[in-house]
C-alpha cells in the first residue's frame, strides 16, 4: 500500500467516525494535555474518554479491550484519589522513580505481558498477541507511575506508544495510528517538563531536609 492508498483510507476512516468516537479522542487527548501541564483535571478527562471506549469497544466485539480500559478507570480513580490534598497533608510532588518503583515496574510489564499474552493467544483470534500484549503492559506501568506521579511514566507510556504506532499502521488503522503521534510528542515534551519540575522539587527538600553526615 502506498501513501496515496494510505491518505486515502485516512480519509475514508474520518468521514467514517462515529461523533462517540470522536468525543471519545478528543477527551484522551485532553487528558495527556492537562497530564503535560501537570493538572488534576488529567483523571477525570481520561474516566470519561475510557468510559466512551469501553462502550465503543464492547459494540465492536473487542472485549478484552474492554478489560484493559477498565483497568485504565481504576487506575484513573486512584491516581485521581492519589493525587488529591488530604486534610493536612500536602499534595503528592512530581519526583523521580526509586528503585522499589523500578522493581514495580518490572513486575508490571512481565506479569501484565505474560498474562496478556497467554489470554491472547489462546483465548482471541489475535494475530498480533506479542505486540498487542506488550503495548498493554508498558501502558500499565507507564499508568501506575502517572497515579505516582513518577517523571519516569512518560518513558514507559512512549515505549507503549512507539510500538504501538507500527501495529496500528499494520491493522490498517492510519487515524488512531497518526493520533499516537501526536501522543507521543506530548509524552516527550511532557517528560522533560516533569523532569524540570522534579529537580526543582529535589532542591527544595534538600535545603528543607539537613543531610547527616
Amino acid at each position: 500500500m502506498n501513501i496515496q492508498d494510505w491518505f486515502h483510507l485516512l480519509w475514508q476512516q474520518v468521514r467514517e467516525t462515529a461523533m462517540l468516537q470522536w468525543l471519545a479522542v478528543a477527551l484522551g487527548v485532553a487528558e495527556v494535555l492537562l497530564a503535560r501541564a501537570n493538572k488534576i483535571w488529567l483523571y477525570p478527562a481520561g474516566i470519561a474518554a475510557t468510559a466512551l471506549s469501553v462502550f465503543i469497544l464492547f459494540e465492536a466485539g473487542l472485549f478484552a479491550e474492554c478489560l484493559l480500559n477498565l483497568y485504565y478507570i481504576v487506575m484513573s480513580i486512584y491516581g485521581w484519589w492519589f493525587w488529591v490534598k488530604k486534610r493536612d497533608k500536602p499534595a503528592v510532588k512530581v519526583s523521580f522513580s526509586n528503585q522499589r518503583d523500578w522493581l514495580n515496574v518490572m513486575l508490571i510489564v512481565v506479569g501484565g505481558f505474560i498474562v496478556l499474552y497467554t489470554s491472547l493467544k489462546y483465548f482471541t483470534p489475535s494475530t498480533v498477541p506479542v505486540m498487542d500484549a506488550f503495548v498493554s503492559a508498558t501502558a500499565w506501568a507507564g499508568m501506575w507511575l502517572l497515579a505516582k506521579r513518577k517523571v519516569e511514566n512518560w518513558i514507559l507510556l512512549n515505549i507503549s506508544n512507539a510500538v504501538a504506532v507500527p501495529l496500528l499502521f499494520h491493522k490498517q488503522l492510519p487515524l488512531y495510528a497518526f493520533l499516537t503521534i501526536f501522543l507521543f510528542i506530548i509524552a516527550v515534551m511532557g517528560y522533560f517538563q516533569w523532569r524540570k519540575t522534579a529537580q526543582q522539587n529535589k532542591e527544595e527538600d534538600s535545603y528543607l531536609v539537613p543531610s547527616i553526615e
